[in-house]
């Protein structure tokens, strides 16, 4: 029988687990909620259930186990650090927990990263050998792919494109992610709200602010709402310099963009593309770079997890990936 794989997604809310052949085409899939609350030791019982799920009865035909988790963590040891969603979890030894328990390999990497790999090998920017991805959500997180390799760093820490420092008003330090993620262009908002400027985003959470955030302000923007529309806007101008950085640092091919921000659209986009044309210093940045949405939407963790398994932690150049298997 062929190898397979196992991937395993850690999130805050859902544990998913799912069973991949060497061509990381999808066999098996079960999900459970995660209950954080509970601690440690009960979703770590979780985690180990849902392997042995999807866990073939020969463990000799698993390539091994691959985790997409939550950061701080360090794919070299194989421990999670201390992910503000995951109650009661610091400097938890992953990988040597689930080794004990499976007898298999385990490759443990940072959700951001993984998604990089899983757009790169399966995904948006297949083929593609320099890819930056990007995810603007809850946060902004960013994974790269360097020649056909996941840029890791010394201690598997590198790519966090989310914590660009820039400067912005008043002289203020900041980041790309202090002003761009979801809540904190929602936050903006409601400061602007509160001091007094009119918005229709105050009808639509029945004037209980603390409901707006960014798909509420996507939603106002599309029906014309100047606070809404401004907010996205300047959102976007900065998405697009942390963009321009990482063009003039990595020179990528292909940049990919997920996440439920991205789903404001053109108010987001627009001065998003003009803050990259306008900034880069040569357009040879630009001649041959393809700016795509994330293709693999909710499978991005999965998929992202085997390729990890398949690329033996992402050191593996994923050219090799249809040669090897």
């Amino acid at each position: 029988m062929s190898k397979q794989i196992i991937a395993v997604d850690l999130g805050g809310t859902q544990i998913r687990t799912a069973r991949y052949d060497e061509k990381l085409n999808l066999l098996q899939r079960e999900n459970t909620l995660t209950l954080a609350h509970e601690g440690l030791e009960p979703t770590l019982g979780r985690i180990k259930e849902y392997i042995h799920k999807v866990m073939p009865e020969n463990k000799e035909d698993v390539l091994g186990i691959g985790f997409s988790a939550p950061g701080p963590l360090n794919p070299m040891t194989g421990v999670i650090v201390a992910p503000p969603n995951l109650h009661g979890w610091h400097n938890v030894p992953l990988a040597d927990i689930i080794n004990k328990e499976f007898d298999v390999p385990v490759f443990l990497g940072n959700d951001a990263n993984v998604a990089a790999l899983a757009e790169a090998s399966k995904g948006a920017a297949q083929g593609y050998r320099h890819v930056v991805f990007l995810t603007i959500s809850t946060g902004i997180g960013g994974g790269m792919i360097c020649d056909g390799r996941l840029l890791l760093g010394t201690e598997g820490l590198g790519a966090e494109a989310g914590h660009i420092p820039m400067i912005v008003e008043d002289g203020k330090i900041s980041s790309l992610e202090l002003e761009a993620s979801g809540p904190n262009i929602a936050e903006k908002v409601r400061q602007r709200i509160e001091n007094g400027e009119e918005s229709v985003m105050k009808t639509m959470v029945d004037g209980d602010l603390s409901k707006i955030d960014a798909k509420v302000v996507g939603q106002a923007a599309m029906q014309g709402d100047q606070v809404a529309i401004e907010q996205l806007e300047y959102a976007g101008r900065i998405i697009g310099l942390g963009i321009v950085t990482m063009l003039h640092l990595f020179n990528p091919e292909a940049i990919v963009l997920g996440g439920g921000v991205t789903k404001t659209g053109d108010h987001l986009f627009k001065p998003m593309h003009k803050a990259i044309h306008d900034h880069v210093i040569d357009s040879s940045y630009l001649a041959n770079l393809k700016i795509e949405p994330a293709a693999l939407g909710d499978d991005v963790a999965l998929v992202g997890a085997a390729a990890l398994v398949a690329t033996d932690g992402g050191h593996m150049d994923i050219s090799e990936l249809d040669k090897r298997f």
